[in-house]
């Protein structure tokens, strides 16, 4: 069975930074899209940021110049890096596996991060 366990989230004034991290398990993480979300209150969720299996990156513009995608292989893990962070960035921030294999997504429970003005 597929898990994503996200971590790294937290409360972080404008303009510091964080990174999260998602451990996969269940699946062959290496070849697999892996890709953030998050979903702000009030507001649907929206993709933030994807790797694929060779390592091309997505972003939403939103976050582009701010934020890294990127994933370790050998750990199974998948970060994203986030820097001048504003409070709109605040949401919960969803690890998702767009598995090739079983042609369906996992989902992690997702992690809290809050920026303050």
């Amino acid at each position: 069975q597929v898990q994503l366990v996200e971590s790294g989230g937290g409360l972080v004034q404008a303009g510091g930074s964080l990174r999260l991290s998602c451990v996969a398990s269940g699946s062959t993480f290496s070849i697999h899209t892996m890709r953030w979300y998050r979903q702000a209150p009030g507001k649907q969720r929206e993709l933030v940021a994807g790797i694929t299996s060779g390592g091309s990156t997505i972003y939403v513009d939103s976050v582009k110049g701010r934020f890294t995608i990127s994933r370790d292989n050998a750990k199974n893990t998948v970060y994203l890096q986030m820097n001048s962070l504003k409070p709109e960035d605040t949401a919960v921030y969803y690890c998702d596996q767009q598995n090739a294999i079983r042609n369906q997504d996992y989902w992690g429970q997702g992690t809290q991060v809050t920026v303050s003005s």
